[in-house]
């Protein structure tokens, strides 16, 4: 059983607490469905504002549903389609404040309003992505941008083996 204690004042202390969570999750676990589990369960209890939290794995060059928390989800995503398409086919952090604004916006959940995607790069590979979704427009910053690239770059050899 993990108890952690986040009560961060800023963004960057509350990343950092995430980021020593997520090391006290993952650290020892060779599991990569484990691992994406207890990420997207982490950040959806501690990052305020989500209506989705969780993950679409490359397999055979299409993203495919991970673990995650929230409605149900959109199961397969071809490359360069929608925000986590294009996560994946630029290897570039995709920050939305206006999804309905974003051409080709797959929307799974009608209710999300904004978007966070961060690609999962190790080795030069693409693993996936993590995806996060708020009710709320405008909701990601470029510090949740950061911190996102952040606990991602931990995240990724610890899922590298799925």
């Amino acid at each position: 059983m993990y108890v952690f204690d986040i009560a961060a004042g800023s963004k960057q202390e509350l990343y950092r607490e995430l980021a020593s969570a997520l090391d006290a999750l993952t650290a020892d676990e060779p599991d990569a469905i484990a691992n994406m589990a207890n990420a997207a369960a982490l950040l959806w209890e501690y990052l305020p504002d989500l209506n989705w939290s969780g993950f679409y794995r490359n397999v055979a060059d299409e993203l495919v549903l991970g673990p995650f928390q929230g409605k149900a989800a959109c199961i397969r995503i071809p490359f360069g389609k929608g925000v986590c398409g294009a996560a994946a086919s630029t290897l570039e952090t995709q920050r939305v404040e206006d999804v309905h604004a974003f051409p080709g916006h797959i929307a799974c959940d009608a209710a999300s309003r904004s978007e966070l995607v961060v690609p999962i790069v190790h080795d030069g590979r693409l693993l996936g992505v993590l995806d996060l979704d708020s009710p709320s427009p405008a909701r990601f910053d470029a510090e949740d941008a950061a911190g996102c690239e952040m606990l991602m770059q931990r995240l990724a050899p610890r899922i590298a083996g799925a």
